[in-house]
């Protein structure tokens, strides 16, 4: 190991703060500000409800981001179980005596504000997964055995969240677990075992769905069976989607939106409301500021020189993506609507806090990326 690289596992909390990856924090303050901005057209042109609580969030969030970025990564690596234990029991409260909104039960209420461990659990599963496959040598990836106990750390809560019902968050669990899978070496002919069971039972799924989620997939298919009913929310955005063109309406102007005709446009469609305003070239310039976020993920997992830094930050990153990808794929008509927010964009105090705690886990995976930590009773070695 070089002196450089030694120096650097003995830090002080300056010196981490000087490590930190800066143009990463800057891209995300930049969505989020776009979010602020977006939130306050959707409130047609007041700070209030939305934006204010949206930028408060924002920064008490940053400061537990800060605060995770320089904490010894090999800390997250001893209590990942802990912290997945903890989320998971969360979710148990949730099913016995969790909040029920909108025919679903899926927050605990605090008080101050209502916590929906679904979206923590995002994170702590990654966590979780990267702490387990972090010991195992790579030699006994392929063992079948080995691959009960991670699993079943998805199986879990999936199943949790299934019940709450919240389809979209069972899928984003599942498909963030098959990533740290992917990473950790688990070989493909094994993920196309699992995606042939899963089709084989299908038709079982089918049956266990609400008859909401049935017809959501079922408006999937055919929007204009039912266009004043469950059909409307996404012809209503596509509508929207389309009437911005190139350059949009201008800020404030979008016509579906303030005009009321776009339901939920501070939460799930609020993408749809700046494709209305911004047209083409605001929505790709979204999507560009997010892909230099995912870019910094990804970058971020390479250079970490231990495999449970490597994985975590792959697998945060991941699940970054899957945020954007489905909820954008869903507001335009291009899977069914499933109830996920945009980071950092749309309104939603615990979705927000979960970003922004993988987001200070991937900064402590950079600053503390020349740390070595062994394969076997790493979270001994603290």
């Amino acid at each position: 190991m070089s002196l450089d690289a030694l120096e650097r596992q003995r830090l002080t909390v300056p010196q981490k703060l000087l490590q930190i990856r800066w143009l990463f924090v800057f891209a995300i303050v930049l969505v989020a500000g776009v979010g602020a901005g977006m939130l306050v057209s959707a409130a047609n042109g007041s700070f209030q409800p939305w934006a204010v609580r949206h930028i408060v969030r924002f920064g008490v969030c940053a400061v537990f981001m800060m605060a995770i970025a320089v904490t010894d990564v090999r800390i997250w690596l001893r209590y990942a179980y802990w912290i997945y234990a903890g989320v998971l029991a969360l979710l148990v409260a949730v099913e016995i005596a969790g909040s029920v909104g909108m025919g679903a039960q899926r927050w605990i209420d605090l008080g101050v504000i209502n916590l929906q461990p679904s979206e923590l659990m995002k994170t702590a599963v990654v966590l979780a997964l990267a702490r387990y496959f972090h010991g195992v040598d790579m030699e006994d990836i392929g063992r079948p055995l080995l691959l009960v106990v991670p699993l079943a750390l998805v199986a879990a809560p999936t199943v949790l969240v299934l019940k709450q019902p919240d389809l979209g968050t069972s899928l984003m669990l599942l498909a963030a677990g098959g990533a740290v899978f992917f990473a950790a070496g688990v070989r493909l002919w094994k993920f196309a075992l699992v995606i042939a069971a899963a089709g084989g039972v299908m038709p079982v799924l089918w049956g266990m769905l609400h008859d909401y989620q049935r017809q959501r997939v079922l408006t999937f298919l055919d929007p204009e069976s039912d266009p004043l009913g469950s059909g409307y929310h996404i012809i209503q955005s596509k509508i929207a989607l389309g009437s911005g063109g190139l350059l949009g309406k201008g800020y404030l102007q979008g016509t579906q939106s303030h005009l009321n005709f776009l339901p939920e446009r501070q939460t799930d469609f609020i993408f749809t409301m700046l494709a209305e305003e911004f047209g083409l070239v605001g929505g790709v310039g979204l999507m560009v500021l997010y892909l230099v976020v995912m870019a910094y993920g990804f970058a971020i997992a390479l250079s970490s020189r231990n495999q449970f830094g490597r994985l975590l930050a792959v697998g945060l990153t991941t699940t970054f993506f899957l945020y954007v990808f489905i909820n954008m794929a869903m507001v335009m008509g291009l899977i069914p609507v499933v109830g996920v927010p945009l980071p950092l964009i749309s309104y939603g105090g615990t979705a927000m806090m979960a970003l922004m705690i993988g987001f200070g886990l991937m900064l402590s995976v950079y600053v503390h990326r020349d740390v070595m930590i062994g394969r076997k009773h790493a979270g001994e070695e603290i």
